[in-house]
């Protein structure tokens, strides 16, 4: 089975697995998911959800954020840690959409990766969730999970992974398939034990079942 054809059968056995699979931060409006995922560096996506529900209660649009000052936004997110670098970045990235966006989210991927604390994972996030563009989004699971399956061999670099997945997954599916790989990296392949590959749907297509 060629990568091509590896990359094809995972996506349409965790489609099965998970039909309903899409983003873990709640979000209702495209600055709401910007800030979230900056909070989610080294924290869970539930104590994000938690944190964020008392920031929006005190600052409700970009416009409140962006005339907070930091130290105020830090003092509610410090629970999701590294609270001051967070901060910092969630004040920079709303005054710059309030001052040259209108309050909105550029619909442009370079424009994107131009904010303040947005790198390429968190942008295509933007790309896919938002926008419904053609997105890879190369969080923790995704990078564990590509690597055990054998979609890319030994590649660690978040970057180095997308490029080698664009190669292999249909840009359509790109978004949705990386929210399925974090459902399946949490429940059942599992980067703190042992994974569960005794229910796991690709076990027999898998190169590191097992291992």
């Amino acid at each position: 089975m060629t990568k091509e054809e590896l990359a094809l059968e995972v996506i349409e056995r965790l489609k099965k697995e998970y039909p309903d699979a899409d983003c873990t931060l709640d979000y209702d409006q495209a600055w709401k998911l910007l800030v979230s995922v900056r909070l989610a560096a080294q924290c869970t996506d539930a104590r994000v959800n938690v944190v964020v529900e008392k920031l929006y209660e005190k600052y409700p649009d970009v416009k409140a954020l962006a005339q907070a000052m930091p130290e105020e936004i830090e003092e509610i997110v410090k629970p999701c840690g590294l609270g001051k670098s967070k901060a910092r970045d969630i004040s920079a990235c709303m005054k710059i959409l309030d001052e040259q966006y209108q309050g909105n989210v550029p619909e442009d991927f370079d424009a994107l990766l131009k904010l303040p604390g947005v790198g390429r994972k968190s942008a295509n996030l933007i790309m896919g969730d938002v926008f419904h563009k053609p997105a890879i989004v190369t969080d923790t699971h995704c990078i564990r999970l590509t690597n055990r399956i054998g979609l890319v061999d030994g590649v660690k670099d978040p970057k180095k992974v997308e490029m080698a997945l664009w190669k292999l997954i249909p840009p359509k599916e790109g978004s949705d398939f990386c929210h399925r790989l974090v459902w399946h990296g949490r429940d059942v392949c599992t980067a703190r034990t042992k994974p569960h590959c005794e229910k796991c749907c690709l076990s027999d297509i898998c190169e590191k079942h097992g291992v």
